[in-house]
């Protein structure tokens, strides 16, 4: 069987360091003011997490209905500008991890990320407020563009940041970190609820409010600030991976028989080597020492690497058709913050005589849907399944991200067959030619598609949040979440470019364009049928991929039990 093997991680323990430091300074171990580590801290991280989702998922739940509804800009013009700027702030977070790995290390990155942050909520609720209108948008999407720098340093750290503290030699907090990516999901789910409906305070309120969370969240982190356990840059990740790929270009000619003289073994180079795997084997060439190597007094770095380093460099591009065929998940995930809004904000949204929903109300309930699933998934289904496949999580991570890409092909299916209905209601009723009209149907008709968009959530989202952690070397874990976060960011631009083809086709002979001003002639139906067809064959390509998937195994055969996932298995 071919099994990858890596270098064990690299864990700082901190209590030793700790009784080095007050020995030091003649104090007792008594004396220590906070205990590191642990939930101790990892939940002040929670918190913050939590408040900033509010202040993120806040903006992107209704950003469409700002763009539409007072900067005007036409539906599909202002879905892409949604897309765009997802896209974009879930993209960031690779040359966030970049900076953090090789210069400021996680914590600091979080630091600045969340000053800059915040300072583009001021200027966003200062631009929808005060600003006079002929300067309003320009500073508005200036705003928009500032919070996705403040996006990028914070994404890749923050959930990594908070998994660090989770001692992997420590068996209770080991097997505490097991149910952390759940609680930690849940956690940023209930921030995000929490913010919908901003508009119906006005826009200059409701960003401030948004700003004022995300002034709190920066405060939680400073409170919880002694409790972290901090690690420093151990260089980017992306460096080794481009010298492990120009080494074995260099020496394509090279092999063990002919010019080669051995395999680089990194004596300094941390954690254990136990062997070569024999996937993608070209690059193994770039451990091989030739004759330009051997005459070298000092390793050229892009000439030669180590076996470890060739060996982490596999495990990330091994990784990257499970990238490529979660993209259309994401595209598909990216609807609840453009079109289900415009669907809400056309049909009857009153409850009780006094109170009006939202149109990015019912995220709310999607919200409340995430938190059940989580909790049932956690403390049902696990122990459940665990009994059949005795593996600690139940099922492998692959075989969840699976169940959420089919649930996304179900969503899809519903919300046609729901569409079709609001179209037919709109008909009767003569206001087809009248998108601003109220259609006398109930929003709670979209509740099916909301709430099967949260439980693909807990599937594949915090599938892909565990795979990507557990997958990647420990040293690349900011990659890992960067690649994560780039999965959403890159389906953003899948979805528009769908929009993009779908619109061009249909306006060829001059038909009538799908995805229009008009909603109601817009096809919506369609576009959503179209989707399904594109995820069930992303979904059978998927399931060809992981079938063939080896997952990585730690050195230690007690790490096993953490990932519970050390054999070829979907």
């Amino acid at each position: 069987m071919d099994r990858p093997v890596v270098s064990a991680p690299m864990i700082e323990n901190d209590h030793l360091r700790h009784q080095e430091e007050t020995s030091r300074h003649g104090l007792t171990t008594q004396q220590k003011p906070y205990k590191k580590g642990g939930w101790n801290s990892a939940i002040f991280i929670i918190f913050m997490e939590m408040a900033e989702r509010f202040a993120y998922q806040g903006l992107a739940s209704n950003l469409i209905t700002y763009l539409t509804n007072v900067l005007h800009e036409p539906m599909g013009t202002a879905a892409k500008n949604v897309n765009t700027w997802t896209g974009i702030s879930n993209i960031f977070p690779v040359l966030g991890a970049y900076i953090a790995d090789s210069f400021l290390g996680r914590f600091k990155t979080i630091l600045f990320a969340a000053v800059i942050f915040f300072m583009g909520m001021v200027l966003l609720t200062l631009a929808v407020s005060v600003v006079p209108l002929h300067y309003r948008e320009a500073l508005f999407f200036i705003s928009l563009y500032i919070l996705t720098v403040g996006e990028g340093g914070h994404k890749p750290c923050v959930q990594t940041f908070a998994a660090d503290q989770f001692d992997e030699n420590n068996p209770k907090e080991r097997q505490a970190k097991t149910s952390f990516f759940n609680w930690w999901y849940l956690g940023i789910v209930f921030g995000g609820t929490a913010a919908m409906g901003v508009d119906n305070v006005g826009w200059g309120v409701g960003f401030g409010i948004l700003a004022g969370a995300n002034a709190f969240a920066l405060a939680l982190f400073m409170i919880g600030i002694k409790r972290f356990r901090k690690k420093s840059p151990v260089g980017s990740p992306f460096t080794t991976v481009l010298q492990v790929i120009v080494a074995a270009a260099r020496k394509w000619r090279v092999t063990d028989t002919r010019g080669g003289h051995g395999i680089f073994y990194d004596s300094e180079y941390p954690g254990q080597i136990s062997g070569r795997t024999r996937q993608l084997r070209f690059l193994d060439k770039a451990m091989i020492m030739d004759d330009v190597d051997c005459s070298n007094i000092t390793r050229n770095p892009w000439r030669l690497c180590s076996l470890n380093q060739v060996e982490e460099v596999k495990l990330v591009i091994r990784l990257i058709p499970i990238w490529l065929s979660c993209l259309m998940f994401s595209a598909i995930l990216v609807l609840v913050n453009t079109f289900y809004i415009k669907q809400g904000s056309t049909m009857i949204r009153s409850i009780g005589p006094n109170f009006e929903m939202p149109p990015a109300g019912l995220l709310t309930l999607t919200g409340l849907t995430i938190l059940i699933t989580v909790f049932v998934y956690d403390r049902i289904l696990v122990p459940l399944a665990r009994k059949f496949t005795g593996l600690p999580s139940g099922i492998s991570t692959l075989q969840r991200i699976g169940i959420g890409l089919f649930l996304s092909i179900l969503n899809m299916s519903v919300a046609g067959l729901v569409e079709v209905k609001r179209i037919k209601i709109a008909r009767e009723h003569g206001l087809l030619d009248s998108p601003q009209a109220i259609v006398p149907m109930r929003i709670w008709w979209l509740l099916p598609q909301y709430i099967i968009s949260g439980i693909a959530d807990v599937f594949t989202i915090v599938g892909l949040q565990e795979f990507f952690y557990y997958q990647v070397p420990e040293p690349m874990r900011s990659m890992g979440a960067a690649a994560y976060l780039s999965v959403t960011g890159a389906g953003s631009f899948v979805n528009s470019a769908i929009i993009s083809i779908v619109q061009a086709i249909t306006s060829i002979n001059g038909g009538e364009v799908w995805l229009g001003d008009n909603i109601n002639r817009a096809h919506l139906h369609h576009f959503y049928w179209l989707l399904a067809g594109l995820s069930a064959l992303n979904l059978c390509v998927f399931v060809w991929i992981a079938k063939g998937f080896v997952y990585k195994t730690f050195v230690e055969d007690d790490m096993k039990e953490e990932t519970g996932q050390s054999y070829d298995s979907y």
